[in-house]
């Protein structure tokens, strides 16, 4: 199946999803732990007045975030459902505007100019083209921009946990060649899976300034319920995270990490 019709199935299962995914999203603790610590090391860089790109900004949760710091955003998604729950929060006065556009035809931005792009939770691990969407991605941005990516890398240690219970198919399953299949929604796509020095190497002209590992030791958000279980074991692996979360190799050992890379001047 090419890259184009593996976006179909993607589109369906995030418009099936939307109509309740602020409330996954508001209800879930580990998924806002996330999106803080992806928010603040962005901040770092990003200034009012900036323009930024939002790739698969999905229901414009970050979109909006960074409309309200002041901040341009171009928000970007491809599914119906999620480009509808985006319009609805566009309001007077809020800088942020929508186009349903897929990350695969950036090039439909020709012209334009921004000093960030951001893409959030894994939405880039939907194609096996990563490298083309990054080449027209750095085309994009001026001299000193930058992109924020946040990927799932080959390894998480969440998931080589299940040796333990002898699901070894399970514990590999991101290590397979080609990827592997993700459910969402009752709608099956392929979802690949890229290494932070992998990504950082596929653009020249881009350098590397972050990569944090994201739930490496904090559960991932799958493992909700566990975690509220055992509220003193979660304190603990935060603090470990935030020790080790920047260093090799946890960086690229979490269930996703953030790589910031930056045009040169």
């Amino acid at each position: 199946m090419s890259s184009a019709a593996n976006i179909l199935p993607v589109q369906e299962a995030f418009s099936r999803q939307s109509g309740e995914f602020d409330a996954i999203d508001e209800a879930n603790p580990l998924i806002g732990w996330v999106r803080e610590r992806v928010r603040s090391e962005c901040l770092d860089l990003i200034s009012p007045g900036d323009r930024l790109l939002e790739l698969n900004a999905g229901t414009g949760i970050d979109s909006v975030f960074f409309a309200e710091q002041g901040v341009h955003v171009l928000a970007t998604d491809q599914a119906p459902g999620m480009l509808t729950q985006l319009r609805s929060k566009q309001r007077p006065g809020l800088p942020l505007d929508v186009k349903a556009l897929s990350f695969l035809d950036l090039g439909e931005l020709k012209g334009q100019q921004f000093d960030h792009i951001f893409s959030n939770f894994g939405g880039l691990n939907c194609t096996d083209r990563l490298d083309q969407v990054l080449r027209e991605a750095y085309q994009l941005l001026r001299p000193g921009g930058c992109l924020h990516l946040v990927i799932m890398p080959r390894v998480c240690l969440w998931e080589l946990a299940w040796v333990f219970k002898g699901q070894f198919r399970r514990a590999f399953r991101r290590l397979r060649k080609g990827g592997t299949m993700a459910h969402l929604e009752g709608v099956e796509f392929p979802c690949h899976y890229y290494d932070p020095g992998v990504v950082a190497r596929m653009v020249p002209g881009l350098s590397v300034r972050t990569i944090k590992g994201l739930s490496v030791f904090v559960p991932p958000p799958h493992m909700q319920g566990k975690a509220e279980r055992w509220p003193r074991l979660l304190r603990i692996t935060e603090q470990l995270e935030k020790a080790l979360c920047d260093l090799w190799p946890f960086r690229a050992w979490g269930d996703h990490y953030l790589l910031i890379v930056q045009r040169r001047p």
